[in-house]
Order: C-alpha cells, then structure tokens, then sequence
C-alpha cells in the first residue's frame, strides 16, 4: 500500500476507510460485515479510518470499537467529526466536549488523532439562509476551543470539511492557524451532490490546490460521488435527487471505463505476464494496471 505524507498524522495509506458505508449510510449491511470490512481494510495495508457520529447515528464508531476493542494497531490514525452547527458562544466548547467524549466511548479509545469540524462553515450574512457554523464563531470561538483540546492531548489535530460555502473555506486556509487538514471533494464531476447548499461556484480544485500552499493536508473525499461514479447506484433515489443528477452526468465515465476495461482485457490474454491483474475474469476498473 503506498503512503504519503498527510499533516501532522505522519505517512498514511494513500486509501482511506471512510466510515459512510460502515455506518450504513449507502445501504444496509450487518455490524459483522462491517467489522470484517474494518479488519481486512486494516491487513490489506489501509491505516487511516475516517468515521463520524453521523454515520449511521454512531454505528460507524461502534464498528471500530468493536473491530479493535479499544487498541489500534500500532500505525493505524483514526479521524471522527463533530456535527457543531451555530450555537450560543458559552456553549461552543462543552458541545465539542460532549460529541469528543461520546465517540471516544463508541470507539472504546482515549484519543482521536484528528477531529473534523463536520458541517459547513458559512459567511455571517448566510446563516439562517443556510445551515452551519458562522465565519465568526469560527474564528473567535470554534478554532481556540478546537486548539485548547489539541493542547489537553484529546485530540491529536484539527481540521474542517471543505464542503462548505467556498469563500468562507478558502478564508479560513488563509488564516493562522490554518487548519491541520481539510476534506475536500476529489471526483470526477466536481460534485458535492446533495451535500452542495450553497449558490456560489464549488471551486473544489482551488480548495485543495489552496491547502496544498499552505501545508495543509487533504483527504479526498466524494471520490465516486456517493455512488454516481459507478455502475450503478446502491439505494433508491427520486429522479430529482443531486446523486441521480449526477449519475446520469457520469454516463459518458462509464462508457470509457468499459472502454478502458475492454482494452486492458484484450492486452492481457496477449501479454498476460504484463497484465497479471487483469487475467482473471472478475477483473475491475480499478485492477486495470499493468506491474
């Protein structure tokens, strides 16, 4: 498994296990699943989990707890998020408390390498038109709370999700401190889907070509765009919805993935040494490289 350099974490697995199907957010599936998915994500070489109270109301951190009962593998780094919203200022870092403390309890550990501002960060003028953490609380409350955490060893480091309103995300890389890491949305489409609240352009690639200048890690997220980018998607949705929109954006994707796949194929049965991988009959897209 390849590793790079991600902030303050140290070197970690290129791939990530997020924590959305593990908490049953794309589609029914067991906890045993689950945790087998957890384990065998950890032995294939993946050592970077990212999970969420929001996953599956805290069924992505009990599925860690359970894989690993409280003691991680050596290198393993763990993130979760904090879903905040825009309360009273008294009340900002007692809320962080309480969520910090419940994933700790789910996920039977006593610290969280990195903590995730989870929801959007919006200019003042926006809130009550769209649902968040204003600029301002950000800045003079949030972000000293966040560090103060850092400060007590509860919390390794700190980042935000980059799905919020750009101007404000784009802001808040500038400043000092910067955040340690960022999610940022890394698809083909640019898309957030449904997580999108906003009018304003996306701007995904300046958001994480902005936090690359400043030594700010990103983790990608989105990569398949909640299941738009794949064959097929894995729950039902209304014609209407932001995925199905997408889905049908990614069309022409998926006629150069099997266009891909169906080239790869025919040079393997002729240079099948090339392309061990790929020689099989249950070959995938993301096999499709020759050693």
């Amino acid at each position: 498994m390849e590793k790079r350099a991600f902030g303050k974490l140290g070197e970690v697995s290129c791939l990530t296990l997020g924590g959305g199907g593990l908490g049953q957010v794309w589609g029914p599936t067991t906890r045993d699943e689950a945790v087998a998915t957890v384990r065998e994500a950890v032995e294939g070489g993946i050592n970077f989990l990212d999970v969420a109270p929001a996953y599956g109301r805290g069924e992505a951190e009990l599925v860690v707890g359970e894989a690993f009962n409280g003691r991680l593998p050596e290198d393993v780094r763990i993130s979760t998020e904090c879903m905040l919203g825009n309360p009273p200022r008294l009340e900002v870092l007692s809320r962080l408390e309480r969520s910090l403390d419940k994933s700790l309890t789910r996920t039977k550990l006593n610290r969280i390498d990195l903590l995730f501002l989870h929801g959007h960060i919006v200019p003042d003028l926006m809130i009550g038109g769209v649902e968040g953490t204003s600029r301002s609380l950000f800045v003079e409350v949030v972000r000293p709370a966040l560090k103060q955490l850092v400060a007590q060893g509860r919390i390794g480091a700190w980042g935000i999700s980059g799905v919020g309103v750009p101007t404000a995300i784009l802001a808040t890389i500038s400043e000092d401190p910067p955040p340690s890491a960022v999610q940022a949305v890394a698809n083909l489409l640019d898309s957030a889907g449904a997580m999108r609240r906003f009018d304003e352009p996306a701007r995904p690639r300046e958001i994480i070509t902005a936090a690359r200048r400043r030594g700010v890690a990103v983790m990608g997220i989105r990569a398949v765009q909640a299941g738009a980018l794949t064959d097929s998607l894995d729950r039902d949705l209304s014609d209407t919805h932001p995925e199905m929109a997408d889905c049908r954006r990614a069309a022409p994707f998926r006629a150069l993935a099997k266009e891909v796949e169906s080239t790869a194929e025919m040079r393997a049965r002729e240079e099948p040494a090339k392309w061990p991988l790929v020689s099989r009959r249950d070959a995938s897209p993301g096999s499709l490289h020759p050693q």
